[in-house]
């Protein structure tokens, strides 16, 4: 696995960096915010630790700017800076993880672990151990233009493929499985988060709030149920 730590404190930087490779994780290092996203390209990491106070530029910023680029390599945001309106702030602009500082470095490797592994798993042709709802939105017919391919799980709309970040390409295909029926805010959330520990109870709520943004320019609207779930719907 390759990991990128975009972090500019050096004590913690080397820390992180021996710690990880100790355990068989290979890190590339980065203390610069205005050289975060040039390293990010060169190095094609597995997972990305970001931190948000950068010197050059912020992390916030270099996110957002990477997102726009479609490098939709998981992220995981570090800081110091803990709250709610960071946290929520980080995962809208596209994290899908957030740990505030200190933490533990147990929790910290199963983490990235976590992300890692839903990553791989979403470049790979219907795994054995996939959930037959997973297995269906893979193979499910097209859609207002959408359709999962069955190798790759990627998701197309018109025959494009779209970029989306690994949570909320999982959220899509979920519910490609089940056009205009309804599924669980608890099923979606286990097919999304998989086995990531400390997950918030609303935070399929946030990767919903980012997909219906991406489906704004197709023919297909992700409605919000309450007390039943969510569902894709057709717009009329």
């Amino acid at each position: 696995m390759n990991l990128l730590l975009i972090e500019d404190n050096i004590a913690m930087q080397t820390a992180l960096q021996r710690s990880f490779e100790r355990r068989g994780i290979h890190v590339t290092t980065c203390g610069d915010g205005a050289l975060a996203l040039a390293r990010w390209r060169e190095c094609r990491p597995d997972v990305v630790l970001l931190d948000l106070s950068l010197p050059g530029r912020d992390g916030l910023d270099v996110l957002s700017d990477a997102r726009a680029e479609n490098l939709s390599t998981p992220v995981i945001i570090l800081t110091a800076r803990g709250t709610v309106g960071d946290r929520i702030l980080g995962l809208n602009i596209g994290a899908d993880d957030y740990l505030p500082k200190p933490f533990d470095l147990d929790e910290l490797e199963a983490r990235v672990r976590a992300l890692a592994r839903r990553r791989r798993s979403a470049g790979q042709s219907a795994p054995s151990s996939a959930s037959a709802l997973t297995q269906q939105a893979i193979e499910a017919p097209s859609f207002c233009g959408l359709r999962a391919d069955h190798e790759s799980g990627a998701v197309y709309h018109m025959g494009l493929a779209l970029e989306l970040p690994p949570r909320e390409a999982a959220l899509l295909r979920a519910l490609l499985a089940r056009p205009g029926q309804a599924v669980a805010k608890e099923r979606l959330s286990s097919l999304v988060f998989g086995d990531a520990v400390d997950v918030q109870p609303d935070a399929i709520e946030v990767v919903a709030y980012r997909l219906r943004k991406k489906l704004s320019a197709t023919q297909a609207r992700l409605v919000t149920l309450r007390g039943l779930g969510y569902l894709l719907k057709a717009e009329p």
